[in-house]
């Protein structure tokens, strides 16, 4: 379906109908499309989170700008066999639980140091740390630097596979991959 037909799909049609077309578009490199389309799935998120942390509206909205950026740092793993609508709300049903666990270890914190047992201490996973790390830094770089990132040193793909994947040529896919871990590297100094 191409962009202006977009504008005959009815508003009460189900989310997935109207949302599949657009992420195909952005998917194909059309901006306003991949603007339009995670204004759609933001909406959907508002009332996904705000059902869910009533008593926490305050942190709603930082769920949203965590979830769309996880949506965008992951958007080269999206498979076209599947509902986007699926793939969002498993992304935002992960970021759902990793604030409930942050949560539970804060408010854990307001109890009596006595009254602690051993066996109720929280797990720190440093995998998911260090990952949550990694993708906040990799957010301050363009997004072919990411991309490139995240599809050779991070899901393991050859440079050849990545290239089929992105339409990005294996060259300048090494280029980016190169100068991105260049600037991670000199931000990583800067902040040190």
């Amino acid at each position: 379906m191409r962009r202006d037909e977009m504008k005959d799909v009815p508003q009460s049609e189900p989310f997935e109908s109207r949302l599949k077309p657009l992420w195909t578009l952005a998917q194909d490199g059309d901006e306003s499309a991949y603007r339009a389309s995670l204004a759609m799935i933001a909406i959907r998120l508002r009332v996904f989170f705000g059902r869910r942390l009533s008593s926490a509206s305050d942190e709603v909205e930082d769920l949203i700008q965590e979830t769309l950026l996880a949506l965008h740092l992951h958007r080269g793993t999206y498979s076209s066999e599947i509902p986007v609508s699926a793939w969002v709300h498993a992304i935002a049903r992960h970021k759902l639980i990793d604030l409930l666990r942050r949560r539970g270890r804060r408010e854990a914190l307001h109890d009596s140091f006595d009254a602690t047992d051993e066996a109720m201490h929280p797990v720190v996973d440093a995998d998911q740390q260090a990952r949550r790390d990694l993708f906040s830094l990799m957010s301050l770089l363009p997004h072919l630097q990411q991309q490139a990132i995240l599809l050779i040193k991070i899901e393991g793909l050859t440079a050849v596979e990545a290239s089929r994947r992105t339409g990005v040529s294996v060259s300048a896919l090494k280029v980016q991959v190169h100068r991105g871990l260049r600037r991670l590297a000199k931000i990583v100094r800067a902040g040190a």
